[in-house]
């Protein structure tokens, strides 16, 4: 099949399926890395954006790309790497923080980009609530900064006493 062959709404549905190749849970769909599909001259272009500037995985990401729209018979590819605008956790799926919820991963608990202190001046913006992904407890505390993984913080449940990453809103 050559790319004129396909649809948009193909490429996402294939897309769909290539997993993240840190959380395997969840697709770069829901991630949200994937940020276009389209045809420019019988060419399929598909444009990521990584969770964050030198995201290790990137290149991983984009051979699981390539692989997927081959295996489906998509030969004219070309991939595109965009950072700006910067990637934010509120282009993440609904399934895919449920997806991350059901890892044991707990989701954004708060969207990145709130715009409601343009009017009101500058404030800063308060300590998320973060509930146990595992009991559902909000009586969790942050641990580090730093998870498995630069994107995510490291929070421990004060009730189950598990440990479990958060990942952060940015």
């Amino acid at each position: 099949m050559t790319a004129l062959d396909a649809t948009v709404e193909q490429v996402w549905s294939w897309l769909g399926e290539v997993a993240d190749p840190e959380i395997p849970v969840i697709s770069v769909v829901d991630l949200g890395i994937v940020r276009d599909v389209a045809f420019e001259d019988g060419e399929c272009v598909v444009t990521i954006t990584p969770t964050y500037s030198g995201c290790p995985a990137m290149q991983v990401i984009a051979d699981s790309v390539r692989e997927a729209l081959q295996a489906h018979g998509v030969d004219r590819l070309r991939i595109v790497s965009r950072l700006s605008p910067a990637w934010t956790t509120d282009w993440m799926s609904e399934a895919g923080k449920a997806a991350l919820k059901g890892y044991g991963i707990a989701p954004p608990s708060q969207q990145a980009i709130d715009i409601s202190g343009l009017h009101a001046g500058i404030r800063r913006r308060a300590a998320p609530q973060v509930n146990c992904p595992n009991c559902g407890s909000p009586h969790t505390q942050l641990t580090s900064e730093f998870g498995s993984t630069p994107c995510k913080a490291l929070y421990k449940c004060l009730d189950c006493r598990e440990p479990f990453d958060y990942f952060k809103c940015h």
